[in-house]
């Protein structure tokens, strides 16, 4: 295995890290759902780990810890406590091919080694290679691509009109927005037959007469006028605020849109309005990778007696084992090198995973205790009560390295009283108030977003205005480019953005 810990490095700042510790450190920088598809994929290519309910013998590693000992390597050095930045490493795996070739001869050759019960026979092997991908296909089905969805389209129009095999063409160029960005000269002369120009022209106006209305657009301009119908409210004003005000709009350029078209203000904002409820990618929609699923890692209750109780969310990840029919096959005194070599790296791998995993556990419950230890006001109060934390704190109430805390809470949610939060939530520096308190910064943006929210809206607050009011409500250490950086931050325009005009 290659480890590239970089160049910049000192040698004796260098680290000796270990297959053993990365894979650990890759385990609980996992969020609970990477986690599943990690030790899915971990039960596929190692067959000495087995699910806990794919079979009826369960005496293996962990439950029996004993047969760990068999293969138990050398005690590693502990990972030094070094303030630099971490060295970018870079893995280069072995392929297992050949080693699973050589494990369904040494089942076969050794199916009569074992009594019924124990042996790891060819019969056994296939069918929990069958529950596997009994599981595989009872997974939930992927939403259906862009690709898919105007392909399937393409069944009902006309065939006589439509060139169906040149609008597929088109189809597979698309983008993950549902744009057509390759120029249409070049799709002319990839396509493989002799076509004219005229004919991929005329190929893409099918295309963009398809569901979503916007598929098939060059750019951001036409990819909104293809959305506008003969029914569009204000058809006429909303074409021409796309080709001509676009950046007008964005600026709040009200004045010189109301010169420019003629119309009254009314009629522009209701334009507007129609304007923004257009899609500006049409395709996104398609995308599985825009659809997001948020699954605790952590659960935090209040009980009777007015605590908090921390527990971790399990039922989402497999739960494995080492099966012991491994472990006295390897006990064998008949073995050759080889294959003794083979079963002890497969075995030691499956052990190093459920280590982890174990670890992974352990160290993300201490690490969660300590965060809602600090954060008891969060809970009780709402999260205008949130202090300032640093992750170097948790790190030294746990007693790891500050790395540690941050793999531990990255991807990692929590669903408590107050809702469901990413764990760097609670993470965040601070300034003084006026009375000397630390203030989380987290409180400084939501007093920025109510401030702004009760602003005249005719006259918005600039950001050195909004400095003044911050220091008034008691928090003037806020410099006016922190001000702007938090308002760019939480999404919120600028003052002549947010101005509304009125008649």
């Amino acid at each position: 295995m290659q480890l590239n810990l970089g160049t910049s490095m000192r040698p004796e700042m260098a680290l000796t890290i270990s297959p053993r510790m990365i894979q650990s450190m890759e385990i609980l920088q996992l969020g609970v759902m990477a986690l599943q598809e990690r030790l899915d994929q971990e039960i596929q290519e190692n067959p000495f780990l087995e699910r806990i309910g794919d079979g009826d013998e369960q005496d293996g590693y962990p439950n029996n810890p004993e047969l760990g000992e068999i293969i138990e390597p050398p005690a590693e050095p502990e990972t030094p406590k070094v303030e630099t930045p971490e060295p970018e490493l870079v893995i280069d795996p072995a392929h297992a091919e050949k080693d699973f070739e050589r494990m369904e001869v040494l089942n076969e050759e050794w199916a009569d080694h074992f009594d019924e019960e124990s042996r790891p026979s060819a019969n056994r092997m296939a069918e929990d290679m069958d529950k596997k991908h009994d599981a595989m296909a009872n997974m939930a089905a992927r939403p259906k691509a862009l690709q898919e969805h105007l392909t399937d389209q393409l069944a009902y129009v006309d065939t006589e009109i439509v060139d169906v095999e040149l609008v597929r063409f088109l189809i597979s160029h698309l983008d993950e927005r549902g744009y057509l960005t390759t120029p249409l000269e070049d799709i002319r002369q990839a396509y493989g037959k002799d076509i004219t120009l005229q004919q991929v022209q005329e190929a893409l106006e099918d295309l963009q007469s398809l569901e979503p209305a916007g598929i098939g657009a060059r750019e951001y301009k036409e990819c909104l006028l293809l959305q506008v119908r003969l029914n569009t409210p204000h058809r006429d004003l909303v074409r021409q605020l796309i080709n001509n005000h676009l950046e007008d709009i964005q600026h709040n350029r009200f004045p010189a849109i109301l010169k420019k078209s003629g119309c009254d203000l009314k009629t522009l904002q209701e334009a507007i309005t129609v304007l923004k409820s257009l899609d500006p990618k049409p395709g996104a929609q398609f995308s599985s990778e825009n659809v997001q699923y948020v699954v605790p890692d952590i659960v935090i209750e209040k009980n009777d007696k007015g605590e908090y109780d921390i527990r971790l969310l399990d039922d989402w990840t497999p739960k494995v084992y080492i099966s012991r029919r491994y472990f006295e096959l390897l006990r064998d005194k008949n073995l050759d090198a080889k294959t003794r070599e083979l079963l002890q790296r497969k075995i030691q791998s499956a052990k190093w995973l459920i280590d982890a995993i174990e670890q992974r556990r352990a160290t993300l419950m201490k690490v969660a205790t300590a965060i809602i230890k600090h954060q008891r006001a969060f809970l009780d109060k709402g999260p205008e009560f949130i202090e300032p934390l640093k992750m170097q704190q948790i790190a030294d109430v746990v007693g790891v390295h500050v790395t540690t805390v941050s793999r531990a809470v990255d991807d990692k949610w929590v669903q408590t009283p107050r809702g469901v939060f990413p764990l760097k939530r609670f993470f965040g520096g601070g300034t003084q108030s006026a009375s000397g308190e630390e203030v989380a910064w987290e409180i400084i943006k939501r007093k920025l977003l109510d401030i702004i929210a009760n602003e005249n809206k005719s006259n918005p607050l600039s950001d050195e205005d909004l400095v003044t009011k911050l220091a008034e409500a008691g928090y003037p250490g806020v410099a006016r480019r922190t001000v702007t950086k938090y308002r760019k931050a939480l999404d919120i325009p600028s003052s002549r953005q947010r101005k509304v005009w009125t008649e």
